[in-house]
């Protein structure tokens, strides 16, 4: 039988990556992942992972490229990451996150990643583009190490 794919985003803008502090299920709250969720039937990971950026954060990405591999989840389940990058908006914790926070280079320490998300968190790092590109906007003036502000809890769950 075929594992169901989870996709998950390392979302750049400005030189960052962005982390989302889960909410749910109670197992994984208070820990960070790269936001994403399940793969639908007819869709493509691309497809799903603007989606569920859409869904989960408000915002507007362009799939960039897959980081290889895929990390087993809970049974059933297989994790395949992409980079993005952040078109427009300004991401907000929808769905499933209570915190979002902006990471530069050399910070990705600064959170407690789930553990299948840390291999591809390692590999996003590496592939951070430097430098200001000019890329989402964000309309409150956030600087790079400034957390993004939070909302409300969610019962959902990507894993």
């Amino acid at each position: 039988m075929n594992d169901r794919v989870v996709v998950a985003g390392a979302v750049y803008d400005q030189g960052r990556m962005l982390a989302a502090r889960r909410s749910a299920p109670p197992e994984l709250a208070g820990r960070w992942e790269l936001p994403g969720g399940k793969l639908e039937p007819g869709e493509t990971g691309e497809q799903a992972l603007v989606r569920e950026l859409r869904e989960e954060l408000g915002v507007e990405t362009e799939p960039l490229e897959r980081i290889p591999g895929e990390w087993p989840l809970a049974p059933g389940y297989v994790l395949r990451v992409w980079t993005a990058r952040l078109v427009c908006g300004v991401p907000a914790p929808l769905q499933d996150h209570d915190e979002l926070r902006w990471l530069g280079p050399g910070e990705s320490d600064a959170v407690d990643w789930l553990d299948q998300d840390r291999p591809a968190v390692a590999e996003a790092m590496r592939r951070l583009p430097t430098g200001t590109a000019v890329t989402g906007t964000d309309p409150a003036g956030a600087t790079p190490d400034r957390d993004a502000p939070t909302g409300p809890l969610s019962d959902g769950a990507r894993h």
